[in-house]
């Protein structure tokens, strides 16, 4: 999966660059995800749905056409996208969040400095001239988009250090820079993998090695067998 942010402050291009790239990636043939920060409380408008979610903590709504999931409290970004399925997620807001490369949006010449942290792979603008692209350009945002689906990434946020470097937000600068790609990342190429309905489960090198372990010390108990590629599924 692969994430890019959009940030900015207020009336920046957040919310049109995110439609107007997803449509752009969606005509590429990329299916898209779009997760938003909200500043306050969430509207949902008024149905059984929504008075629901004052009793309970997980209400959802299905229907033939899509459903819709409600958790209640705040959630980390991480659980949030084991319920996505898609290829490229665009995140609006969250500034503040270090594992991924992210698009900054400007009103005005100056603001890269306060909104720039290593992980900016270009600005956009209403304004043509003061950034590196602008949001209402549509070969621009052909460009942007080709930008989007060839260096966007996530890193898991373990912060476990095996990388070489003391945390994520390190390592994902570095690859904003191309010195450095996801394949450094020992946790999201760990010698065991786990995913629950299709949605994997990053783990830290400690617990990788213990899963490997503790599985080969009990298969290799039984009567026939032999290393190699294993598979374990759980209903």
């Amino acid at each position: 999966m692969k994430v890019v942010g959009v940030i900015g402050y207020k009336k920046s291009g957040k919310t049109t660059l995110v439609i107007r790239l997803s449509q752009e990636l969606s005509r590429m043939g990329y299916s898209v995800a779009i997760l938003k920060h909200a500043s306050g409380d969430i509207d949902f408008p008024s149905s059984d749905t929504s008075k629901f979610r004052t009793h309970a903590a997980f209400v959802s709504a299905i229907s033939s056409k899509e459903s819709e999931i409600i958790l209640k409290g705040r959630k980390r970004i991480e659980d949030i996208l084991t319920y996505v399925d898609c290829d490229i997620v665009l995140i609006e807001g969250f500034k503040k969040e270090k594992t991924f490369p992210k698009i900054v949006c400007i009103r005005d010449k100056g603001e890269e400095n306060e909104l720039f942290d290593g992980l900016q792979l270009f600005t956009a603008s209403f304004t043509e001239g003061i950034s590196d692209f602008a949001i209402e350009n549509d070969d621009h945002i052909k460009k942007m988009a080709a930008l989007v689906s060839e260096k966007s990434f996530k890193l898991p946020n373990l912060n476990c250090g095996h990388c070489g470097y003391e945390s994520c937000f390190e390592l994902a600068k570095e690859i904003v820079k191309g010195k450095k790609s996801t394949a450094n990342c020992v946790s999201l190429n760990p010698p065991i993998s786990i995913k629950v309905d299709g949605a994997e489960f990053p783990l830290n090198p400690f617990m990788s090695n213990l899963f490997k372990n503790s599985f080969l010390a009990m298969l290799s108990s039984l009567k026939g067998f032999k290393k190699g590629r294993l598979e374990i599924e759980i209903p």
